[in-house]
């Protein structure tokens, strides 16, 4: 008796919430754990972005320097000066200007991007960077998941081999790799990305005289943002 006592008493003091309520407090919950898993998702990549973009940065700044004053002597007169200045929409729809030194030996106009990885307005791993005429023609469904997404230095599009088969288009990887990022799936595009120019430079060093395949923007040939 004494305790069914107390527990009127408690519902007197504190009413129980009405169901809409309760309802909305069990919705912002489930959002917050969303949001929370997100957030962390963001975290552990932009980490690797910065720990490996930095380092990538370091080691390679004497061959960038170097490939910059041999650019400036080559091309005393190129208008832009050594680095070729292009405009990209970045995360959340946003343009930036994104700068690559003008060669292609070595992917080093390739390399020249990691400050871009560096300040946030490129990933080491993801979608390829489109530019304003592009991202216009994408339908909304890829122009939602791409703004959630940094472009990336390199990704999935970008390391796969044409095969000829429809599930190797690019805009099809773009958008598989957006459904399953990862820290696992990046690291195994950048270790995929270091092999093939390797594979490639072992390659011309066996056969001389082999023409170079341009990789100014790094996607291949006949890339399509068509969703």
């Amino acid at each position: 008796m004494r305790n069914a006592k107390q527990a009127a008493a408690r519902r007197t003091r504190y009413p129980a919430l009405p169901a809409a309520a309760r309802a909305a407090i069990t919705g912002l919950t489930a959002a917050a754990g969303r949001l929370a898993g997100a957030l962390a998702a963001v975290t552990v990549k932009r980490a690797l972005d910065l720990t490996l973009g930095s380092a990538l940065l370091l080691l390679t700044a004497p061959a960038l320097a170097l490939a910059a004053l041999a650019l400036a002597l080559r091309l005393p007169r190129t208008p832009g000066g050594t680095l070729r200045r292009e405009t990209r929409i970045g995360l959340g729809g946003h343009p930036f200007e994104l700068r690559s030194l003008r060669t292609r030996r070595l992917r080093l106009d390739l390399l020249s991007r990691l400050p871009h990885v560096v300040r946030g307005e490129l990933s080491l791993v993801g979608p390829a960077p489109l530019t304003p005429d592009e991202a216009a023609l994408l339908a909304p469904a890829a122009g939602h998941w791409r703004q959630t997404l940094r472009p990336g230095l390199t990704g999935l599009a970008q390391v796969r081999a044409r095969s000829g088969m429809p599930w190797d288009e690019p805009a099809l990887l773009d958008a598989h790799y957006a459904e399953h990022h990862g820290t696992g799936l990046d690291l195994a595009i950048l270790a995929q990305s270091v092999r093939i120019p390797l594979h490639a430079a072992l390659h011309g060093l066996r056969l001389p005289g082999k023409a170079r395949l341009s990789d100014t923007d790094h996607r291949l040939p006949g890339y399509s943002v068509a969703e």
